[in-house]
């Protein structure tokens, strides 16, 4: 089926309809949350960690593949969704919602400082937040490769789940080479984003069900 036929089956039932709103609405509230969040963060002192696996390198800037690899898997998840997977699309932006939720809460419980010797992510969309504030804390866990290993999870196709995969694997070292974020700022975003897309996976397909709706 193409795009029109998989969104008209999709929105053919007004339980969908409000479905997508409500997830809109909530992906929209937790971004803004986040960005303003995140403004607060950066106005806190918070800890230094001793990195071991720090001491073995000095910082390398990677941005430009680090950012190629994050926009280039994000633009073509999001195509490959919108076009085939309406119910998995809103699963994702749920389970993106709920992730971000989660990341301001460990940051509030766990305000960290830079690694030394960091340097910045620059990120193309987030290195200015609103009132221009440089983001340097927004540590544990790295966002960036839990999103990345969200895609991976949310993605059918298995050529797409593999090139998601190893370009999760790909920036998680990136950053990590980078000193942008912590070691176990890494290796905890994936079992993070597994965890919630479970739930959220969970709670939809409960939905789909009951309202008997096919992915």
């Amino acid at each position: 089926m193409n795009i029109k036929d998989n969104w008209g089956i999709f929105l053919n039932k007004k339980s969908n309809v409000y479905l997508l709103i409500w997830t809109l609405i909530v992906l929209a509230i937790s971004v803004f949350a986040l960005s303003r969040f995140i403004v607060f963060a950066e106005s806190r002192n918070g800890a230094v960690l001793n990195d071991p696996v720090f001491t073995w390198f000095n910082a390398i800037e990677l941005n430009i593949p680090i950012f190629t690899f994050i926009y280039g898997s994000l633009i073509t998840c999001l195509v490959y969704l919108v076009i085939n997977h309406p119910s998995r699309l809103i699963t994702a932006l749920q389970s993106y919602s709920l992730l971000v939720i989660i990341r301001m809460a460990m940051m509030y419980v766990t305000p960290l400082n830079p690694p030394i010797g960091t340097i910045d992510l620059q990120d193309p969309l987030v290195f200015v937040v609103g009132t221009g504030t440089k983001v340097t804390k927004d540590l544990f866990f790295s966002g960036h490769t839990s999103t990345l290993f969200l895609l991976f999870l949310v993605t059918v196709n298995k050529k797409l789940k593999y090139v998601f995969l190893v370009n999760t694997v790909l920036v998680g070292v990136f950053v990590t080479l980078q000193k942008a974020h912590y070691t176990t700022d890494v290796l905890v975003a994936p079992f993070v984003s597994y965890a919630v897309y479970k739930v959220v996976l969970y709670l939809n397909d409960n939905y789909f069900q009951k309202h008997n709706i096919n992915e």
